[in-house]
């Protein structure tokens, strides 16, 4: 059998996928390597799930919001799957995903396609190509969590595998939970690992996606980001209650009909505490120094 340049590698993901026996045969670690950062687009229709997946229920308005966003954005994070033969591929990771693909009626779905036996190669494949510096942050953060599935590393193991701290591949792994718009501005460069890390701290998706509105429509930097999450935080703090002793209560009632404003007295156990009085403009507070005066 004659062998197979490895020039030929760089033919295209189909055609290494139909001759991929062969070239397994002739150079394996490469083959690997190859498909280890390459995406396939695979037929919907050739991909079995697979019968051990532990999870079987997905909740239905979380995926039909998933469904909403492919059909706009199309599929941000490919599948995972294994190659059974020429057109035939087991699930290994990304069920939800593919439900919602078949959802949203596509026919091919993206993904990195996986070979029989090849756990070893892959997870050095797959640290290599995190070392690459033309990765954006999606990239890299679908690469840190297929070595998490796909190769069983936890969090502490696969920082020291890629030369990173644990905080740092913990902040990648959280820029899968962003809504795919916030991840697609990610791939096209329109926000910056910055400006997604804070993005990342706000729990509400809709502020999340107007706040992500606003960096983009008018290119506002980290800075100016943190500052309306910081704004938004401090005006949702709740407000302190009355104080509920009978005797508090009518000596604050006291104070603010004195003041002719919301007085707040907060006192603790031991005696310790501070009397709060707001005022809504200038206006507000001279009158307030005025009746301190008088």
């Amino acid at each position: 059998m004659a062998k197979v340049k490895k020039s030929e590698l760089g033919m295209g993901i189909r055609a290494l996928l139909n001759n991929v026996e062969e070239e397994v045969k002739v150079h394996p670690e490469e083959v690997v390597r190859e498909l280890s950062h390459s995406v396939a687009m695979i037929a919907i229709d050739t991909i079995e799930v697979n019968p051990w997946q532990p999870r079987k229920e997905f909740d239905a308005s979380a995926l039909e919001e998933l469904v909403s966003s492919i059909k706009v954005h199309g599929l941000i994070q490919p599948l995972t799957v294994r190659r059974l033969s020429a057109d035939s591929y087991q699930l290994i990771s990304g069920e939800r995903r593919l439900r919602a693909t078949k959802l949203a009626g596509l026919t091919e779905v993206p993904a990195y396609v996986r070979l029989a036996n090849d756990q070893e190669m892959l997870e050095m494949a797959l640290v290599e190509n995190i070392q690459r510096q033309d990765l954006n942050a999606i990239e890299i953060a679908i690469t840190y969590q297929r070595l998490i599935d796909e190769c069983s590393l936890t969090h502490e193991t696969m920082a020291d595998r890629v030369g990173k701290q644990r905080s740092t591949v913990s902040n990648y792994l959280r820029l899968l939970k962003l809504p795919p718009e916030i991840q697609s501005s990610l791939k096209r460069n329109l926000l910056t690992m910055g400006h997604a890390r804070a993005l990342a701290g706000v729990n509400d998706p809709a502020f999340q996606l107007m706040l992500h509105k606003r960096v983009v429509e008018e290119n506002l930097s980290v800075r100016q980001l943190e500052e309306l999450i910081s704004f938004q935080q401090q005006n949702k703090k709740p407000q302190p209650k009355p104080e509920s002793d009978p005797e508090l209560r009518r000596i604050t009632d006291k104070l603010s009909s004195f003041f002719g404003s919301k007085v707040v007295l907060k006192r603790n156990n031991k005696g310790i505490g501070q009397i709060v009085i707001a005022f809504k403009s200038d206006k507000d507070l001279n009158s307030i120094i005025d009746r301190i005066d008088s």
